[in-house]
């Protein structure tokens, strides 16, 4: 019981966590000119619980992965999509499945992605700049533990802890322009479409490309 409430504190601190954003001093003049930002498969890793491991093998933990690299993805291009006309976005965003069907064309699958570089992506892609997502997922705690901790602050189902961040590079020298990164705690990133709505309902009052 006293592991399970330290447990409890140590995630309700976690929530009440602000993120942390960088933003380049000169980001106005590196962006002035940019038209076209692509959307890169989110780099997933996932840390499943001692007992959920044993009945999972190291290629279907890869699987999950890139699915839910793919489906942050997919579920970001959305987001800007369906928001196009309140924020009044200053770029426009490549279609997911032109920009995968690129990588895919010059050979680098989702495995492959991590290790090229920002600058290497964005003049392979030929777009202005790239927007990378970093997301490490734990499942620290039983199905009993979270539904206890669903009794105290409501947060129920299968409990998570998923730091995440959001990061553009420009393509010239694809240095780091803007940087948001993001805990998120709770049941919250129990399915990508929480975790991503979570994240970009937070990152997009931040987001730089608003011209709002």
């Amino acid at each position: 019981m006293k592991r399970l409430i330290t447990s409890i504190f140590l995630l309700l601190v976690l929530a009440s966590c602000g993120p942390t954003i960088y933003k380049a001093q000169d980001f106005d003049n590196r962006t002035a000119n940019h038209k076209t930002v692509a959307i890169l498969p989110a780099e997933v890793s996932i840390q499943l619980r001692p007992n959920e491991m044993k009945n999972t093998s190291a290629e279907q933990l890869k699987n999950m992965e890139k699915n839910t690299g793919e489906t942050i993805q997919d579920k970001m291009y959305s987001w800007f999509l369906k928001r196009s006309d309140k924020y009044k976005y200053t770029v426009s965003f490549q279609d997911i499945s032109k920009t995968n069907a690129m990588l895919l064309k010059e050979g680098i699958t989702y495995e492959v992605l991590k290790s090229k570089t920002k600058d290497e992506l964005a003049r392979l892609l030929g777009f202005d700049a790239v927007i990378s997502t970093k997301a490490s997922m734990k499942k620290p705690m039983s199905d009993g533990a979270a539904v206890a901790l669903g009794v105290l602050v409501g947060a129920w189902g299968s409990t998570n802890n998923v730091v995440t961040s959001i990061s553009i590079n420009e393509s010239v020298k694809g240095d780091l322009v803007w940087k948001y990164d993001y805990t998120a705690t709770g049941s919250v990133g129990s399915n990508t479409d929480n975790l991503v709505n979570t994240l970009m309902r937070n990152a997009s009052r931040k987001f730089p490309y608003n011209a709002k």
